[in-house]
């Protein structure tokens, strides 16, 4: 008879959730998801994409923003102007904010050209729209956008820190910077964008993020948390036997 002995080893700290500072805003386009996202106690706001409106088939942008907004009336909802040509953008970017008080305008940091939108965050900040600073990836453009939108409205600064990340250079110290840009300038707030595991909640809440935005299947991990690694090695393992079994492999 073999007797198993558990050897104890030092794990490292299981995170809490429960003590989470940064709010966690669900990124998707499903109004499904929305809906039932809202009764989430960790959900604070919502945001979208046309990337990821295309992907889930969404065909007429107005109704699914204003489906959207019917839904959801007490959190922040940001919505992206569909333009490149900054006339466009600002007359896109006063009517999405014309559809409700809860609304942030998503206006990249520059137009496919690479001009700086930082004229039309000025613009939009003095007719008192919210603006959701999307597409960065450096301090340098989170400088920028904080000058142009400085003693306006509230706004965000979404930093793609998994884009960051995809090159090989860690985005903790480009969220650190940010986050100093951000208090001087006394009216935004920093979110963590792209995150591409669920350690980056963690991550965007040390790193003193005010937001950062999570998909679904982001979320679905959220009860792994906190999980004892000894039991998780032993369930991979009975998974790894249980598809052999199933299969018939045979050596």
């Amino acid at each position: 008879m073999t007797t198993r002995v558990r050897v104890p080893h030092p794990q490292s700290a299981a995170p809490d959730a429960g003590r989470l500072r940064v709010k966690v805003f669900a990124d998707g386009a499903n109004l499904g998801e929305f809906r039932a996202l809202r009764a989430n106690p960790l959900i604070s706001g919502f945001t979208t994409n046309p990337t990821l409106m295309r992907r889930a088939g969404v065909e007429d942008y107005r109704a699914f923003a204003r489906a959207v907004l019917d839904e959801i009336r007490d959190q922040p909802v940001s919505l992206e102007v569909v333009a490149d040509e900054f006339g466009e953008m600002e007359r896109q970017a006063v009517e999405l904010a014309s559809w409700g008080p809860n609304v942030f305008v998503k206006i990249p940091i520059t137009n496919s050209h690479g001009e700086s939108s930082a004229p039309l965050l000025e613009r939009l900040a003095r007719q008192g729209v919210q603006v959701n600073v999307t597409a960065m990836t450096t301090a340098e453009q989170a400088r920028v956008a904080a000058r142009a939108l400085v003693g306006g409205p509230a706004g965000i600064l979404s930093i793609f820190a998994g884009r960051i990340a995809d090159t090989g250079r860690d985005p903790v110290p480009v969220i650190r910077a940010v986050r100093r840009i951000a208090t001087r300038a006394g009216n935004l707030q920093v979110l963590w964008a792209s995150p591409r595991e669920l350690l980056n909640i963690f991550q965007a809440d040390e790193a003193g993020c005010d937001i950062i935005t999570v998909t679904a299947d982001l979320l679905a991990k959220l009860n792994l948390v906190g999980k004892d690694l000894d039991v998780f090695s032993l369930e991979t393992v009975r998974m790894f036997l249980n598809d052999a079994v199933r299969s018939g492999y045979r050596i």
